[in-house]
């Protein structure tokens, strides 16, 4: 191995020894804990420090860097206590996740780092998101982001890149190839005889590096890093070295051969730099005998202090409220006068009105700039806003989702519209497993709004006609909103832009053009939660939020024998207990109506609330009235018999019949 110390002052070159050899010593600490059965989990990352230590040696302290398992390096070059490490690996309560969330799953602001989940890939994409913020507001920044060899076979790896080669973001992409993704090698792995081969299909740079010599680790990214501060855009890093430990420590490397650990095992890049500088007369048997031992007595006196840490304790509401940050809405009221338009204009006075309000929102999707959205909601915003905040995205909804949680980390908003709500599934992992546990696992905001045209009633068969909010009704960390009516369409968009937390935003297809209604000029929200009783009546309440209101509405009004109170929820999460509580008490027959299928459709919860706090006041058995249990045919016959308006006289009928 080959060091080339350039013009580096031996200081420096002594620093990069010492940042080198402390999370080594961690590492040895934490195997002996780990026999002990005093921890019980851990990644090894020996034999692989040269790549997390010289990279983030290379990078500026207030850049950001986005680490994987065995990254301690990061954490340690950032100066992070040791102390408050092993609280966080103990699962303490003044960890970074109080006992939440174990290893390096979770992120810190003060230290500009960001963690990973357990999906690997999708990190990436707040990367990506972390970058645009730093290049929309003109800042000379570069962020870092790691990977490994496994999970370049992602669609998170390849989006990633995609968008941020297509956007010219200043992200460093390093891979740690270290020639086993748990027990599967490379061979199994991917075709191309190097992954910076991959470079050249999205038309950047790459750059392969022996991962084990820091000094080439440290010059490689200081390099990059410097140049595409300037002149931002992305590359990719291969960083070559091995893993000398199992998976972790309970998987064992028993499928490894031996002559790989014989020769990888002269590569060590602790003793071979070691070795470099003593031979440049910097280092001494007896300075390294210091340095250690001061390591030494460092190590065991923070580990011994984090052990004797609090642990956390059960606390029912403490974990309830965590889910979400903090956020007292205030509700603003309208002050101008209302004019007359269409649901759909609503949502864009909202959005317009959104954007002019916060000069840090950003809008994405799918055609949104020039073309105005598939819908044309977003028409002319490219004009008055700017391409930098309204942006056109490749078709990578995941990545899209992932951007959207780096912007907010780096202190933008965003709002991000699908297409067609039935799209939604390709970004699913980043909305339930990323946006939805940010703020639980660290505390960190994910101030995000995912706008959702959705619904039936157009014709458009199973993939563009789903109404799939129960998919995260069901996902603690979410709000979702569902407006049925003009005005409440930008109210809601309004409070959800608003809210720091991640808002699921459904707005009907059908309704866009078919629907008007008075709408205030100017800027107001509608507290989300809050659900609205649009007509009294004593015979029975019907529940319901969507185009399922429009079904009510408009089968009362063809039967005005029927004395019926209707409750439009308008937000599903949270939603409207007491709302419903006083209805069923007042009519004591309950009818829940909704778009969505009957099994494990949102309606099931509301039922079985009703069945549990409202019991004594029922009068007949909660009733369910939603589409049929298949997917959505693009018929007309066909869809009119799926939807449940179709249904809708005969469970009222059989529900006024007790």
């Amino acid at each position: 191995m080959t060091f080339n110390k350039k013009d580096k002052s031996d200081a420096v070159l002594l620093e990069l020894y010492k940042q080198l050899l402390y999370p080594r010593m961690i590492e040895e600490k934490m195997l002996i804990l780990l026999r002990q059965g005093l921890i019980g989990k851990w990644f090894s990352g020996i034999g692989q420090e040269a790549i997390a230590v010289g990279s983030t040696a290379a990078m500026q302290a207030s850049e950001y860097i986005l680490p994987m398992h065995r990254n301690l390096g990061v954490f340690t070059t950032r100066n992070i206590p040791l102390k408050k490490l092993v609280a966080q690996w103990q699962g303490k309560l003044n960890g970074f996740t109080k006992g939440r969330d174990r290893s390096f799953h979770f992120g810190t602001q003060e230290h500009k780092i960001i963690g990973m989940i357990s999906h690997l890939g999708p990190q990436m994409a707040l990367a990506d998101g972390i970058a645009l913020a730093d290049l929309i507001a003109n800042r000379e920044k570069a962020t870092l982001v790691f990977t490994g060899e496994g999970a370049t076979s992602e669609g998170d790896f390849h989006e990633a890149i995609n968008v941020a080669a297509v956007w010219n973001l200043p992200v460093i992409f390093l891979i740690e190839n270290n020639g086993y993704g748990l027990s599967t090698p490379i061979n199994e792995q991917f075709k191309c005889k190097n992954l910076i081969d991959k470079a050249i299909g999205y038309g950047i740079e790459g750059f392969q590096i022996d991962g084990n010599n820091i000094l080439e680790v440290y010059d490689t990214i200081s390099s990059i890093a410097e140049e595409i501060r300037k002149n931002p855009r992305p590359v990719l890093v291969e960083c070559l070295t091995f893993r000398m430990r199992g998976h972790e420590e309970a998987s064992g490397t028993k499928y490894v051969p031996q002559d790989l650990f014989d020769e990888w095992g002269k590569k060590d890049p602790v003793r071979n730099y070691e070795d470099f500088l003593i031979a440049q007369n910097i280092l001494t048997g007896q300075k390294i005998t210091d340095i250690k031992t001061t390591f030494k007595t460092q190590i065991e006196t923070e580990v011994e202090s984090a052990f004797n840490e609090e642990e956390p304790s059960a606390d029912v509401e403490g974990e309830l409220n965590d889910m979400y940050y903090p956020h007292v809405p205030e509700v603003h009221e309208p002050k101008q006068q209302t004019k007359n338009v269409r649901y759909i204009d609503a949502i864009t006075d909202g959005l317009r009105t959104a954007m002019i309000k916060h000069d840090n929102l950003v809008i994405m999707g799918q055609d949104i700039a020039e073309y105005g959205g598939a819908f044309k909601i977003t028409d002319g915003f490219v004009n008055e806003f700017g391409k930098n905040r309204v942006r056109n995205t490749p078709i990578c909804e995941s990545a899209i989702v992932g951007a959207s949680l780096g912007l907010s980390i780096n202190g933008y908003k965003s709002v991000v519209e699908m297409q067609f709500a039935d799209f939604v599934s390709c970004g699913f992992n980043q909305i339930v497993n990323n946006l939805a546990k940010t703020h639980y696992r660290w505390g960190e905001k994910a101030d995000v709004v995912i706008r959702m045209p959705t619904g039936a009633g157009t014709g458009a068969g199973p993939f563009h006609s789903q109404s799939n909010e129960a998919w995260f009704t069901k996902t603690p960390g979410l709000k979702v909103v569902y407006p049925a009516f003009p005005a409440d369409a930008k109210g809601l968009l309004l409070a959800a832009i608003e809210d720091p937390n991640p808002v699921m935003y459904f707005e009907h297809k059908y309704l866009y053009r078919s629907l008007n209604g008075f709408v205030p000029e100017d800027f107001y929200t509608i507290e989300i939660g809050k659900a609205n009783t649009i007509r009294y009546g004593q015979q029975l309440c019907i529940i319901t939020y969507g185009l399922g209101v429009h079904w009510a509405l408009s089968y009362l009004d063809e039967n005005p024998d029927i004395s019926a109170t209707i409750i439009d929820l308008r937000s599903l999460v949270p939603w409207d207990k007491e709302a419903i509580a006083s209805a069923v008490k007042n009519t004591g027959k309950v009818l829940i109506l909704h778009e969505d299928t009957l099994t494990c459709g949102f309606g099931a919860e509301i039922a079985a609330w009703i069945a549990e706090h409202c019991f004594e006041y029922l009068d007949a058995p909660v009733i369910r009235c939603a589409s049929l249990d298949t997917a959505i045919p693009m018929s007309k016959p066909l869809e009119d018999s799926f939807l449940a308006k179709e249904r809708l006289s005969e469970s009222i009928t059989k529900l006024l019949s007790y």
